[in-house]
């Protein structure tokens, strides 16, 4: 892994990590995140889009003073500059951002987001993304690839992996029947009236 991380950060080890939240910033993020790492949350990630370079960079360096504080590592989408400026464990890429390579340059741990075997196979990231595994909103275009594709990765990702997209309370049981060991969520965890409880259940799924 990629060491660029300060002492103060709780850093980042993928495979010690098993419920990976996916989130915007929101008023109320410290609430939100405190409840959802109470209820078993381990990693967080950032996710913002067509937000201002500088107001992209603020919500970052929020998001960090948020996570440090309880503990859990912080990963930003898309951009490993603003993750370096913030403080952040991570920068997560998709097929078409920086190369990994380039965005290891910035000297920071780099995720990847994996919709297809080969993509799997050729991933030199620091953990990668499986999916989505269901349809899901955040992710308009793209089709479902299914729990094939979380079983391929079970028996072929050389990197920590975590199953992603459309999964909740609902289904988490038969993406870790098809092999997952971690997953990352946005809607179950950010849209349920108790983000603490919707995390318990989620993290008691999980092996």
């Amino acid at each position: 892994m990629s060491p660029a991380i300060g002492s103060s950060s709780p850093g980042l080890s993928p495979a010690d990590k098993r419920l990976y939240l996916i989130t915007p910033f929101r008023p109320d993020l410290e609430d939100f995140l405190g409840a959802a790492v109470r209820g078993g949350v381990d990693l967080v990630q950032l996710r913002e889009k067509d937000v201002p370079d500088g107001e992209l960079l603020r919500r970052a360096e929020a998001a960090r003073e948020v996570t440090r504080a309880l503990g859990v590592p912080l990963v930003v989408n898309d951009r490993p500059d603003v993750a370096v400026l913030a403080g952040a464990d991570a920068v997560h890429l998709g097929q078409d951002d920086l190369p990994v390579e380039a965005a290891h340059g910035f000297e920071i741990a780099v995720g990847l987001s994996t919709h297809a075997p080969e993509e799997i196979d050729r991933a030199q990231a620091d953990y990668i993304g499986v999916g989505p595994v269901f349809e899901t909103p955040t992710k308009p275009g793209r089709p479902a690839v299914g729990l094939d594709l979380v079983r391929y990765a079970a028996t072929h990702a050389r990197a920590p992996w975590f199953a992603v997209g459309g999964i909740d309370a609902a289904n988490v049981a038969e993406v870790v029947e098809a092999g997952a060991r971690r997953v990352a969520v946005v809607r179950a965890i950010g849209d349920a009236e108790d983000p603490e409880q919707a995390a318990r259940e989620l993290r008691a799924a999980l092996p």
